[in-house]
């Protein structure tokens, strides 16, 4: 996380709060070191920054000095949140972390009513372990952000394992489990690939240019039958 990130998401984290917030839970939150909060928040201060606390005790802004809160329903927040955390479960290690800051952000500047809405939600996404903790959705979303084109080894139905080349075009998830829509170069098609069935997997070094015919727009025409 670049420094200028860390400081503005340790101000959101510390706005429209009534009580201070600990360095150990600023740390947890962040995910930095109890020593970079300290440094941090001396910086902050240094630099006009109206925070008041110290280590050991906790941190919190001067009265006054709040932003006004973002005009959310509650329904909507809870929408906010729930999702944050199924993106935190189930979108891989990358969008996971930003989903996580992006709440931050959010409840650091809610009123304490809708905050405590925000805690009360009852609807949960466990982070166990599972595929897209392995970095694997990470990868495979970007190389569909990047245009990579990737060399893998696939397993099908009947366990039978084929070299490709594929030019991944997008990711869903089904509630469950996960499908790669990609033009495979082997077959000269659009398919479908299952990522837990993705034996090894290397860019290739290329990228590659969506047409007409084997761009996004044409996969999803293919696949809607």
């Amino acid at each position: 996380m670049r420094r200028a990130d860390r400081l503005f998401l340790l101000i959101h984290a510390l706005r429209g709060r009534r009580s201070a917030i600990t360095a150990q839970r600023l740390a947890q939150e962040l995910g930095v070191s109890l020593r970079t909060v300290y440094r941090d928040v001396a910086d902050l201060q240094r630099s006009g920054v109206p925070i008041e606390g110290e280590a050991g005790v906790g941190y919190l802004l001067r009265k006054g000095s709040d932003i006004p809160p973002l005009m959310f329903t509650p329904d909507e927040l809870e929408a906010l949140v729930v999702g944050t955390r199924f993106v935190r479960a189930f979108g891989g290690n990358r969008l996971g972390r930003e989903a996580a800051a992006a709440l931050l952000k959010i409840e650091a500047v809610l009123p304490p009513e809708l905050r405590e809405r925000s805690d009360r939600t009852r609807i949960f996404a466990p982070e166990v372990d599972r595929l897209e903790n392995s970095g694997l959705i990470d990868d495979l979303h970007a190389a569909v952000t990047s245009a990579l084109v990737l060399r893998m080894n696939y397993r099908d139905n009947d366990s039978r394992t084929t070299a490709r080349e594929i030019e991944p075009l997008c990711l869903a998830f089904w509630g469950g489990s996960w499908t790669l829509g990609a033009w495979c170069r082997l077959r000269g098609d659009f398919r479908n690939f299952r990522p837990d069935r993705i034996v090894d997997y290397a860019p290739t070094g290329e990228t590659f240019v969506e047409t007409r015919e084997r761009g996004l727009a044409a996969y999803m025409k293919a696949v809607q039958g």
